[in-house]
């Protein structure tokens, strides 16, 4: 039962740390998450893994099941892992009274994109919202000093510092286009972080999900895009959705009353670099507390 919960944990703290946070996601994706064979949905913990892994199709299945429908799946894919409590029968030694405990057990599966020659049904559109570009939002982003690579491709928003890239979901699927802005204004914060730009300890150390350079880098890069929609105006509609993700931050931390002005001089310093500005030279030392 550890292993399978241990399990769990890594692809949740996987996600986390990529930036796919479940709590704070306003764009729809491709339905909930159910097995392509029996069609039942999935449920609990699942539910989650499974709908924040960025496929437009919500069909899952097992290497055996694919098999027998005569795919196979395309190398280089990752399975995720789901879990499912079974009932073992255990007879007692001492009274001989047998009982059903209930085991936590896991399996893989596979999205059906990850598969060849399976057909599946009719995959339901993305519930998608009219898009129009922000002007003066697109003209800050069209600014930034040596940007990030940003692409499109996943149903998940995250910043690999490994690739120093960016990944949105479509525009299109976001509630609105002030919510697109605001989540993008969050990864890109996360890259002014990267070694080539302010070289943020918070994002460069790489600190676990959990951690307080961790909680302290997500409260950076949310205070940073409420700055930046402050600055081009969108703030009334995004300022509820940021004080829940920054309430949810602040409550691991709870007991450092030094947190938000610590969190605030370096969001300003990432929206300043956004906005145009310059990474510090190597000759000018960071204070202590900024660089907390």
């Amino acid at each position: 039962m550890s292993k399978a919960y241990q399990v769990i944990t890594d692809r949740i703290m996987e996600l986390l740390e990529q930036g796919t946070v479940p709590w704070h996601k306003p764009w729809s994706g491709g339905g909930e998450a159910m097995n392509l064979v029996s069609k039942r949905p999935y449920r609990g913990i699942n539910r989650f893994l499974l709908n924040v892994a960025g496929y437009a199709t919500p069909y899952w299945l097992t290497l055996n099941q694919a098999n027998k429908l005569g795919g196979k799946i395309k190398k280089g894919s990752k399975s995720t892992p789901v879990v499912f409590w079974k009932l073992l029968e255990k007879e007692d030694e001492k009274t001989g009274e047998k009982k059903e405990l209930p085991v936590l057990r896991y399996y893989r599966v596979f999205n059906l994109e990850q598969t060849e020659d399976i057909e599946g049904p009719p995959t339901e559109e993305l519930e998608e919202q009219e898009f129009t570009p922000i002007e003066r939002c697109e003209l800050l982003v069209a600014g930034m000093p040596n940007p990030p690579g940003l692409q499109h491709v996943r149903q998940s928003a995250w910043y690999r510092p490994s690739q120093d890239l960016v990944n949105l979901p479509k525009p299109e699927s976001f509630e609105s286009s002030e919510e697109y802005y605001s989540t993008l204004f969050h990864e890109l914060a996360h890259a002014t972080g990267h070694e080539s730009r302010l070289k943020r300890p918070t994002l460069t150390d790489m600190a676990p999900f959990g951690s307080t350079n961790y909680s302290k880098e997500e409260l950076v890069a949310e205070m940073t895009a409420a700055f930046l929609c402050g600055a081009t105006g969108i703030d009334n509609v995004t300022i509820d959705n940021s004080a829940a993700y920054l309430n949810g931050w602040l409550k691991k931390l709870k007991k450092d009353n030094k947190l938000v002005v610590h969190a605030a001089a370096q969001a300003q310093k990432a929206a300043d670099y956004i906005q145009g500005g310059h990474a510090p030279k190597a000759s000018e030392p960071q204070k202590m507390e900024e660089a907390a």
